[in-house]
């Protein structure tokens, strides 16, 4: 019993002292870290994404409460952190953490993970930035209460150094063990510590950051060979793509799109906010890219994607989507059109299985943004040799990463896809091609995922149906009086943190204003 007083007693001052105390220590390593901020990435790009598909018309909800047609409308939901996820994400989901992963691994000379955290860094503020415009950077973790921001060329400017941080890493030598830990299951859950495809994501963002900037006037002289430089650097075919893994035995380890994960799912009429999909992807993939689309066809068309991708409504067999605040029971849902049969547990067609890989990245989306950048550069003949690239790129990606379900889609075909190519929805040479044939193949490229890849290029072309000629314009009767009549064109800060602590800051920048929203951001802007 003495024995036992003294070592409680003389332990007193190390149990109360968190610092060094063992068992509740104040820092940690990297490969403990790397896996939990992998899974944010995907939790809140996938939990913002419910929002940005309404504006990019990915996906709708059925009911016409007042939340859906809000941002339907291009409105928002005021007085709520709807929209605020991926702040939620830089700041605190990833935040410290981040952090801490960054300096452990400079430490210890785990160099791989540095890279991987800088390279994870540049790609969660490239995404902050092109959502809201202004946001916090330099004060990001500073011991105040209070935050100012920063605008987007400061932001950007940041990206590219946090990339060169992350390729000088990745140029290092790593300390023994380091591949080992990044290549097991609690490790690198993109790509296991392969450096050169984590170099190659790397050269993704900068392409895609420099893809945003067509209407500045320098990108026909500059940035257009950036965007060249950057993707040919880049993925050099599907199997680069960028995609985050999951197991898909519970909730908590499964694809944020699928029917465990619940995000997407409603099915009742009480929520059935998310998830149903839009026409604009349903005319597209039924002879809309150049032609005209069919209306409610029972028969698929000449685009193989469409049964790979979606159902069709099984008491009828018509494809279908919905419209902006007019969704129905019987508009197709990620449940109904995207199951992949009708029996629970519902495993989930394309990219919506419970074990699914969660896309981040695709080597599709950058040909079709190089194409975009010769195209406009006028050198039509790279232009369409990338454009053809992007079409075939995506082909591989519905085979590689979208045949779940049960029973699973049939692999494209080497036949399918050469009669696609072969067919009018496609410009057979460099003479016929045009800016819409481009984008609206990447629209159909990033559909159902990428979601701030299409809002930034449905953007920074403002909307315009002579390039994106499904997307349902609204007229002057289908936005709130609030909008006078604009477009969305940024996600207001997240409200807990910035309209509730740092509010005189979001005034200096005209945060407070209810068409906030509507105004273009810096990258949009000549």
């Amino acid at each position: 019993m003495f024995t036992v007083i003294v070592i409680g007693f003389t332990s007193c001052k190390k149990w109360l002292d968190i610092n060094v105390d063992p068992a509740t220590p104040q820092t940690t390593k990297a490969e403990y870290l790397l896996a939990p901020i992998m899974f944010q990435m995907a939790n809140n790009t996938a939990t913002d994404n419910r929002l940005i598909f309404k504006y990019t018309q990915d996906m709708f909800g059925q009911d016409v409460t007042s939340f859906t047609i809000a941002w339907e409308k291009h409105g928002y939901q005021s007085a709520s952190d709807l929209g605020g996820s991926m702040w939620r994400m830089v700041y605190v989901n990833l935040g410290l953490n981040l952090e801490a992963m960054i300096k452990d691994a400079e430490a210890t000379d785990k160099w791989t993970y540095a890279g991987i955290g800088y390279a994870i860094k540049a790609w969660s503020y490239q995404l902050l930035t092109d959502a809201h415009g202004p946001i916090i950077l330099d004060e990001a973790f500073a011991n105040q209460l209070k935050f100012k921001y920063q605008d987007q060329p400061e932001v950007y400017a940041k990206v590219r150094l946090w990339s060169q941080k992350a390729l000088e890493c990745f140029n290092k030598t790593d300390a023994a063990g380091t591949i080992a830990l990044l290549a097991g299951v609690s490790g690198d859950q993109m790509y296991k510590g392969d450096r050169v495809k984590w170099k190659k994501f790397v050269y993704g963002l900068l392409a895609q950051q420099y893809s945003h900037l067509i209407n500045k006037a320098e990108f026909n002289t500059q940035y257009a060979d950036s965007v060249t430089k950057y993707v040919d650097l880049s993925f050099s075919s599907a199997a680069d793509d960028a995609t985050i893994t999951f197991g898909g035995t519970n909730a908590a380890d499964s694809n944020p799109f699928s029917q465990n994960f619940g995000m997407y799912t409603a099915t009742s009429t009480v929520a059935p906010t998310y998830g149903r999909i839009g026409q604009p992807i349903v005319s597209l993939l039924t002879g809309g890219v150049r032609g005209t689309a069919a209306v409610d066809p029972t028969v698929p068309g000449v685009d193989p994607r469409l049964t790979r991708m979606m159902n069709p409504i099984p008491t009828t067999g018509i494809y279908r989507g919905a419209l902006p605040f007019n969704g129905t029971a019987t508009t197709p849902h990620i449940l109904g059109a995207l199951s992949g049969t009708s029996v629970l547990p519902f495993p989930g067609k394309y990219i919506y299985s419970n074990s699914a890989r969660y896309p981040v990245m695709s080597y599709a989306q950058l040909q079709l943004a190089k194409a975009e950048a010769q195209f406009r550069k006028g050198n039509l003949a790279s232009a369409f040799t990338s454009y053809i690239n992007g079409i075939r790129g995506h082909m591989e990606f519905v085979n590689l990463y979208g045949r779940n379900g049960s029973p699973a889609a049939a692999t494209i075909s080497a036949t399918e896809i050469n009669a696609y190519l072969a067919s009018t929805e496609v410009a057979q040479n460099a003479t016929a091609l045009k800016i819409a044939d481009i984008m609206q193949q990447k629209y159909i490229s990033q559909w159902g995922w990428a979601g701030m890849e299409q809002w930034s290029d449905l953007r920074k072309y403002h909307y315009d149906p002579l390039v994106y000629k499904t997307y349902r314009q609204l007229e002057a009767g289908d936005f709130f009086e609030r909008n006078n009549g604009k477009y969305a064109y940024r996600l207001r800060p997240r409200y807990a943190s910035e309209y509730i602590w740092n509010q005189e800051e979001l005034a200096r920048w005209g945060g407070l204003a209810t068409d906030y929203h509507t105004l273009e951001t810096w990258s949009n802007l000549p």
